[in-house]
């Protein structure tokens, strides 16, 4: 085989059944290589576009994304992609070509500084793994390395350049299978003692951060939560990790967040906490508020040592993967009960008692313009519980956070670890790759979808279903709405545009594109149709500009930190 060969044969052998592209001459070894293989190969409209897409098959599949480009701008445009996956931990390998190494150093068309190995720095600054394969014969262990690290301890993106004539040579040996180690150990007295401070605590709560979607720990933390009857507060991103129905359930802690997770944490006086999977960053803890930290204890889990009592001070860390933790946890509870301990009651009906206080009556919302809120009302009324949701950053973020309801875990993403407009517009299109049935929905706003919108024309390539949603206003609203909270002047580098038809770009591109003006016209024999249509659709709503979405903590965070 090829080098090139060599490295798509290992990942064929591992399962790998996409990999997403924009092709270009330096490539063309691995693109032959793929034309010999079953991987299927998706070719998107932007490099930045097959980033975000393997992204997002990676965050449904739970499995390894695999995407690739040229050389030169086909590299670099990839680099916010792959910032993205590494602020979120998501398992990318990132394939990129290069110009022959016997012309090295000349200026050969699109050669990445003096002897190439500039692209290869710059990707290690945001990837867990970066380096040149130099020698066919290390092709199989590199790719072998690579895809180990993406996938092994706390996952993240890597990233392997390929010279052309080296993807070219022949090699005598293939590479066997490479096996992949998790980090499945536990600290069984940091176990033990989170579980005295447990099973005593009066007021007692869990936070569910990101690690608990990437380890798949929905059924453990719901059994250990129903185990000692504790409420459940998630970040952002780990929205309806725990089913924000169950009686347990605190909706979101934070930016954009649930007031009975406000209520019940910060107002009446939390003893033990329990962080798993969360580093309790800025979005989760509104820029670090110190009124949500215990009276008594903090217990953090997490896969990263370094993320433990990083922002603050932990009384028991336990460093491991957050299903096997937790899942010890709950074997330790049951010893301990076992043995004497007893376990508090009525919580949950403390919950729904401080949901009930916090019911308020929303504002009628029929008339026009269309409000945001009811328009994620109507889509969730509309659309099937298992639906999958891609939340776009800005002013859609807040609003779905708020006001989608999440009953089936894995069913909401966003990238907000690195907070890039435009991910939810392609990252939706991988992430339909992996959903199978299951509908998948992206909510965008205007100018969000401004940024990667041509990923449509991809989705009609392959015939991929996603429902883009684009929140019309003409104006990038969180930053409107930012300056109009803060005071700012709405001048200089202004938030407003000329309104674009979203209609006429779907159609142009291929896709189906429905005008939404009012409430009422998204309903479920609408949705239904739609999805058994199955074709890419674009849905233009008209939403009010003037409605300000829940973002106060983050401009509050933004006046005392940033100040």
């Amino acid at each position: 085989m090829t080098a090139a060969e060599v490295i798509i044969n290992s990942l064929e052998k591992h399962g790998v059944e996409y990999v997403f592209g924009v092709p270009g001459g330096a490539i063309e070894p691995l693109n032959c290589a793929l034309h010999k293989s079953a991987i299927k190969v998706i070719v998107a409209k932007h490099e930045e576009g097959a980033a975000f897409m393997a992204d997002g098959y990676a965050r449904v599949s739970g499995n390894l994304g695999v995407c690739c480009s040229t050389s030169g701008p086909g590299a670099t445009n990839m680099i916010t992609g792959l910032s993205s996956s590494n602020a979120d931990s998501i398992p990318v390998i990132a394939l990129t070509g290069q110009i022959a190494t016997s012309v090295f150093g000349k200026g050969a068309v699109q050669e990445f500084t003096t002897h190439t190995f500039g692209i290869v720095s710059i990707f290690r600054q945001v990837t867990k793994y970066s380096d040149i394969v130099i020698n066919e014969t290390k092709a199989g262990e590199m790719i072998a390395k690579a895809r180990r690290l993406a996938l092994g301890g706390r996952r993240g993106p890597v990233h392997l350049n390929l010279p052309t004539d080296i993807m070219r040579r022949k090699v005598v040996e293939a590479p066997e299978k490479c096996s992949v180690t998790s980090i499945a150990g536990f600290d069984r007295g940091g176990v033990k003692s989170a579980a005295q401070l447990l099973l005593n605590a009066k007021k007692p709560v869990i936070v569910a951060g990101w690690g608990t979607v990437l380890s798949r720990a929905d059924v453990e933390l719901r059994e250990l939560a129903e185990l000692v009857d504790i409420p459940v507060a998630t970040s952002p991103k780990a929205k309806g990790i725990l089913d924000e129905s169950h009686p347990l359930s605190l909706g979101v802690l934070g930016f954009a967040g649930a007031a009975a997770a406000h209520e019940y944490i910060i107002k009446n006086d939390v003893d033990v906490m329990l962080g798993v999977g969360t580093s309790f960053n800025e979005w989760i803890t509104s820029g670090w508020d110190k009124r949500l930290l215990p009276k008594q204890a903090l217990i953090q889990i997490d896969i990263d040592c370094d993320e433990i009592g990083k922002n603050f001070f932990v009384d028991v860390g336990i460093p491991g993967d957050s299903k096997h933790v937790m899942r010890e946890l709950i074997y330790e509870l049951h010893r301990q009960m076992k043995n004497g301990a007893t376990v508090g009651e009525g919580r949950s009906r403390e919950v729904a008692s401080i949901k009930n206080k916090l019911t308020v009556k929303r504002k009628k919302m029929d008339g026009l313009p269309y409000s945001p809120q009811r328009l994620m009302i109507d889509l969730v009324a509309s659309l099937p519980k298992d639906t999958i949701y891609f939340a776009d950053n800005g002013n859609s973020l807040a609003w779905s956070i708020r006001y989608i309801t999440v009953t089936v875990p894995y069913s909401f993403y966003i990238g907000l670890g690195f907070a890039s407009m435009g991910f939810a517009t392609a990252a939706s299109v991988g992430g339909k790759l992996a959903a199978g049935d299951r509908p998948v929905v992206a909510l965008v706003g205007d100018g969000s979808f401004l940024m990667n919108g041509m990923e449509i024309a991809t989705a009609v390539e392959y015939n991929i279903p996603v429902i883009w949603v684009i929140m019309n206003n003409s104006m990038l609203g969180m930053v409107y709405h930012g300056r109009k909270l803060m005071q700012n002047p709405e001048g200089g580098m202004k938030s407003h545009f000329k309104t674009v038809d979203f209609v006429k770009v779907a159609e142009g591109l291929g896709a189906r594109g429905i005008r939404i003006t009012k409430p009422g016209e998204i309903n479920r024999e609408m949705m239904d149709e739609i999805i058994a249509a199955g074709v890419p659709t674009v849905l233009d709503v008209i939403i009010d500009p003037e409605e300000v979405p829940p973002m106060h903590s983050r401009t509050a965070s933004l006046e005392k930190l940033y100040t």
